[in-house]
């Protein structure tokens, strides 16, 4: 009777333990049993790690784990991938820190792995090389920050509007929503790289009781949805802090097939501080980057005091048949709110133009560049919200559609224009323009005809909405930079000729764009002397009501 009590204890223990660890993500098998701590890699991809019992008491006690606690050699040559990912999941099952040995160099072969963190990570001093020459997978991070929480299908809700408080849920904690309708398009793209849009989309936050976080406001009507989801937030922050990150460059073929080997952030509440990124052996040419730092489908996510890399343009085929630069990043944020860059800076020039601007960023909401020098703002399918402050953009400037504000404030521009409406996406802004104490330096000092808000428009293309130039638009205390400017010059234009056909009553929109109705000026002064005026195209503008103070 007293061995049966015993063995029925023993199973009783065993059941707890293994109830609170957590499954591992990235087919990863932890054991622990009386052999050494190892990894062993099997054929089909399982990556084993056992951690004794002995060590399994002493990074308990300590409370972290060090790649090197898992065989990483850390000398610049050996792959490691194995034992960073290793540490990770450990460290993942039992809620502890990771640490990366200090002045260590792991490198980072093409083989397929991912390391899953979701615990605090300090990189530190240590070197990461990752080799881009010859991969397995280029869809395959090297590491994603992702959470425990799964998302869950909602029911019963069948239709949205614009600008909705409350969604009839009841739900566990606060939840990112994502909802979608196939059935409508929008983002129908014109240009080089047209194509038939996607599906019509948002992502907002609501509370336990189903109210939504009106800082970041639901902005379509969705008459039908096709599906909608909610993802837990993680009430608890995660940092990464530190690291060196150098990029070996890909030398494939130049067309659109976008690497991903990189830091994937797909959870909420997340800060990024004081990592580095850089890209070696770009040669003549390479397939594009989707991006080093990847946000997507997550909130409240900082990223401070970090150093990135603008990739190298190449050029292909574009869908219409000619040949287009093809977009390349360091930065790509996708369907995420309240992102934050503070205090980050690039290791090119900003104005050379040979390197492709360093953000992209698509479905997001309250973007916000603050303290930052880089070559580019961009939203390309389109942003609610964006801020730029004590900032410096470089050669491609501020490139933008989208809803809500967009303020630019104390910051110095040197793009082509102020500000770039996309014409691939119709050039709209739906809201308000404020630009507020910031110098802008016309293509970055070279000589051009300087406009501060630039576009293009026909009113012949559907691109699945309606197209709005900013409804007003406030400019304070703009210092404009045009003494490099040709001969003809007749001073900077608040618009630029969106629409050269469009110069009488004759012309008809099929599509018809709701243009500005006010544009408020207030210490606007110019390096030329000269004053500032409307457009190259007064009659496409003649009923914008210019006020100034």
């Amino acid at each position: 009777m007293k061995n049966v009590l015993l063995l029925f204890f023993v199973f009783t223990c065993v059941f707890v333990s293994h109830g609170q660890t957590k499954k591992p993500h990235g087919n990863v098998v932890i054991t622990s049993d009386k052999n050494s701590t190892q990894i062993q890699a099997k054929s089909n991809g399982e990556l084993h790690v056992n951690v004794s019992p002995k060590d399994v008491l002493k990074f308990k006690s300590d409370g972290l784990v060090k790649y090197s606690d898992f065989g990483a050699k850390g000398d610049g040559k050996t792959d490691d991938m194995n034992a960073i990912a290793g540490a990770h999941a450990f460290a993942n099952q039992h809620s502890l820190k990771v640490k990366a040995d200090n002045n260590a160099k792991y490198f980072i072969s093409g083989k397929e792995r991912t390391a899953y963190i979701q615990t605090d990570t300090d990189f530190g001093t240590a070197t990461f090389i990752i080799d881009d020459t010859n991969v397995e997978n280029l869809k395959a991070s090297i590491f994603i920050v992702n959470s425990n929480l799964e998302s869950f299908k909602l029911e019963g809700i069948t239709s949205l509007k614009r600008g909705q408080k409350k969604i009839d849920v009841s739900l566990p904690t606060a939840s990112l929503v994502t909802v979608t309708n196939a059935n409508v398009k929008h983002y129908i793209r014109y240009g080089l790289n047209q194509d038939n849009g996607s599906s019509q989309t948002d992502i907002f936050v609501v509370d336990k009781n189903g109210k939504v976080d009106m800082d970041a406001p639901i902005i379509w009507d969705f008459d039908e949805i096709t599906e909608i989801t909610a993802l837990p937030i993680d009430d608890k922050t995660l940092n990464i802090k530190g690291g060196r990150f150098v990029t070996i460059a890909n030398q494939d073929e130049s067309k659109y097939n976008y690497y991903s080997r990189n830091i994937a952030i797909m959870r909420s509440n997340v800060i990024v501080d004081g990592l580095r990124h850089e890209v070696t052996k770009e040669g003549e040419h390479g397939a594009p980057y989707g991006g080093f730092l990847t946000i997507r489908n997550c909130s409240y996510v900082t990223v401070k005091n970090t150093v990135l890399t603008g990739h190298k343009t190449y050029h292909t085929t574009g869908s219409a048949g000619k040949p287009v630069s093809m977009g390349t990043y360091d930065i790509l944020v996708g369907n995420s709110l309240n992102v934050s860059f503070i205090n980050c800076s690039q290791t090119n020039d900003i104005d050379d133009r040979t390197y492709w601007g360093i953000m992209g960023s698509n479905y997001c909401k309250n973007l916000l560049f603050d303290s930052c020098t880089f070559s580019r703002f961009d939203a390309h399918k389109g942003v609610a919200n964006a801020t730029i402050r004590n900032s410096t953009l470089g050669h491609m400037g501020i490139n933008a559609i989208g809803s809500g504000t967009l303020l630019l404030e104390n910051s110095t521009l040197r793009g082509r224009s102020l500000v770039n409406l996309r014409s691939d996406y119709g050039s709209t802004w739906q809201g308000e323009l404020i630009i507020r104490n910031c110098i802008f330096i016309p293509n970055g000092g070279k000589e051009s005809n300087a406009a501060l808000i630039s576009g293009s428009y026909s009113g012949q293309h559907d691109f699945g909405y309606t197209s709005y130039m900013p409804e007003k638009i406030t400019i304070e205390n703009l210092q404009i930079d045009d003494s490099n400017h040709p001969e003809n010059y007749q001073g900077p234009a608040i618009f630029t000729n969106f629409n050269s056909k469009n110069i009488d009553d004759s012309y008809q929109e099929k599509y018809p764009y709701v243009k500005t109705k006010k544009v408020i000026l207030k210490d606007v002064t110019t390096k030329s002397g000269k004053s500032l005026r409307v457009s190259d195209n007064p009659y496409m503008f003649k009923d914008v009501k210019v006020v100034r103070k």
